[in-house]
């Protein structure tokens, strides 16, 4: 509760820091919302807000960014939908503690400016993520059905069957390319209808497959063998219109495209040439903007909705209640945990992070193409008490497209990098440490692959003269390596000249070494040659050595910092 009357101060916990607010005046939250939410959410913020003994103001449908600097003058807490807090909105709101995002994407707040100005911002993440799955859904039978067409007709007093004969969901294969939030829970809203689902994610374990009943494939075999494809992946430098002919070209006559992710991932040209030469249903409800007004796609489109992905009462009233309880959370319990741009803690040096970032995607780059399901930490001395702040860099060390995904690689809230791992279906766990061994400020990062946890890579490293030193990797010990720029690493079965032979086939190419490395693990009678080079090896190279020295292991590690 939040009285109005005495005490006269009362103490607000944030993180480690305690600020002090007069009770006479009341706290005040504003909930600007340009497109507002349904009245019963706003009843339901209201109730919650109130009940709290907090002072509730609205400012919706504003068409002048002038009404949203006034509102904000004088608040202490901001809830928004997609609305714009840019730095001059932040700037305005002298009081101003928190922003709340009242759905997952926050790239309409200014993260920087506010965490500049000790300004929290928080997200709702999976407020609205079974919308959209049963949205796809939607499509999928009403485009399947003609459902659309044939209510016009039938309105217009047609009689048009045969028209509209159409097809059935149950016993079709689906493809789902993202298998986060949203991707899971259609592939749980399909089950209904047995269909055969096929899978592609990176980052989804296959025992989490398993259990949800997907099967994991290329992007490729999607294409080739389902009768509906939904997109659920984001739009970055990676997958921006990744969706082209190529992929198009694979799919069966009559098959179905479904696109509810970003308008981005899809090019537009390849679709419409590869629709004039077979036929294809196209279902889109994501634009580049949205606003009012003809769409360049539409002549693509067998069914086209404004966007209304996360549009239900139900999404609506879920992420408003979210938004508005953690807010109140925020201010009387100090709970941080959905926070998107929190500060590193006082005592936490930030090369740390980095650090944890280089040891996972070293050991990452040394399971090859398997996919960790396990993850387990070790953090020495005074490490310990930061162990979670470390998780946004062990996310992005495992994904290289977190990073996109969630915000970026030193980002610094745990919170979507947890949200992030547990979709992917890998568990994180932090071991106890025995701090008798006087690894001082030190961390060792285990990957691990198969449901039986059998197989595993690891590493161990610190921060030695400000510098990111690793000391081990697997069992290979006093590697002592400053991981900087471009490293090769080949393992191999000892024997003598194998370095020579290394540093035969680099100097055929031109490529200068800087620095070499060799470690012995004297148990399993192995060797590790590591590498710097000037540049970086051509792929074809690393083979080469590969096949010369008979290499168990062979793979460039880069890091540039």
């Amino acid at each position: 509760m939040c009285p109005t009357i005495v005490p006269l101060m009362r103490e607000t916990k944030k993180e480690q820091d305690i600020y002090f607010t007069s009770l006479i005046e009341t706290m005040k939250i504003l909930v600007a919302t340009e497109k507002p939410f349904a009245k019963k959410a706003v009843d339901g913020i209201r109730k919650i807000v109130e009940d709290a003994g907090y002072e509730l103001a609205l400012l919706e449908k504003y068409t002048d960014k002038g009404q949203l600097l006034e509102a904000v003058a004088d608040v202490d807490a901001l809830i928004v939908r997609s609305d714009k807090v840019t730095a001059e909105v932040i700037a305005a709101a002298k009081n101003l503690k928190i922003v709340v995002r009242a759905g997952a994407g926050y790239n309409t707040i200014d993260t920087k400016y506010a965490r500049k100005h000790d300004i929290d911002v928080m997200n709702t993440p999976g407020a609205n993520s079974n919308a959209v799955a049963e949205e796809v859904v939607a499509m999928m039978l009403a485009a399947s059905r003609h459902v659309v067409a044939a209510d016009i007709s039938t309105r217009k007093g047609d009689w048009e069957k045969s028209k509209f004969m159409g097809r059935e969901l149950t016993g079709k294969t689906v493809g789902i390319l993202g298998l986060g939030h949203i991707g899971q829970l259609l592939v749980k809203r399909l089950s209904g209808f047995e269909v055969k689902v096929l899978g592609y994610d990176p980052m989804l374990s296959p025992t989490l497959a398993e259990k949800l009943g997907v099967e994991l494939t290329s992007i490729e075999h999607i294409f080739t063998d389902s009768d509906f494809v939904s997109l659920h992946i984001p739009e970055n430098d990676e997958t921006r219109g990744m969706i082209n002919r190529r992929l198009l070209d694979l799919m069966k006559p009559g098959a179905m495209l479904i696109n509810c992710a970003r308008a981005g991932i899809l090019n537009e040209d390849d679709l419409r040439a590869v629709k004039a030469e077979k036929k294809l249903v196209f279902c889109n409800d994501v634009y580049p903007k949205d606003v009012a007004g003809e769409k360049p796609i539409a002549d693509l489109c067998d069914l086209m909705l404004p966007h209304l992905g996360a549009n239900t009462f139900e999404a609506n009233f879920v992420a408003a209640k979210r938004a508005a309880e953690q807010t109140i959370a925020y201010f009387e319990q100090g709970v941080t945990n959905c926070v998107v741009n929190k500060a590193l803690p006082d005592g936490l040096d930030g090369k740390y992070q980095k650090l944890a970032y280089v040891l996972t995607s070293l050991t990452n780059a040394y399971l090859g193409k398997e996919n960790p399901t396990r993850v387990e930490t070790s953090f020495y001395g005074d490490l310990a008490k930061y162990a979670k702040w470390m998780t946004p860099a062990l996310a992005a060390g495992i994904a290289a497209d977190f990073a996109a995904d969630n915000g970026p690689k030193d980002a610094e809230a745990p919170s979507d990098a947890e949200h992030f791992l547990s979709d992917t279906g890998i568990e994180l766990v932090n071991r106890e440490v025995d701090n008798n061994k006087h690894y001082g400020e030190a961390m060792s990062i285990d990957l691990f692959v198969g449901g039986n946890l059998i197989y595993k890579a690891g590493a161990r490293g610190t921060i030695t003269e400000n510098n990111l030193m690793i000391s081990r990797l697997n069992d290979f010990d006093q590697l002592y390596l400053e991981p900087s720029g471009h490293h090769l690493f080949v393992e191999y079965k000892d024997e003598p000249g194998v370095i020579g032979r290394i540093a035969g086939i680099l100097g055929e190419k031109n490529i200068n070494i800087v620095d070499i490395r060799a470690p012995q693990d004297l148990k399993s009678g192995l060797s590790l040659t590591v590498v710097k080079t000037n540049v970086e090896v051509p792929e074809m190279l690393i083979e080469k050595i590969r096949d010369a020295v008979k290499a168990s292991k062979a793979f460039q590690f880069t890091y540039l910092p």
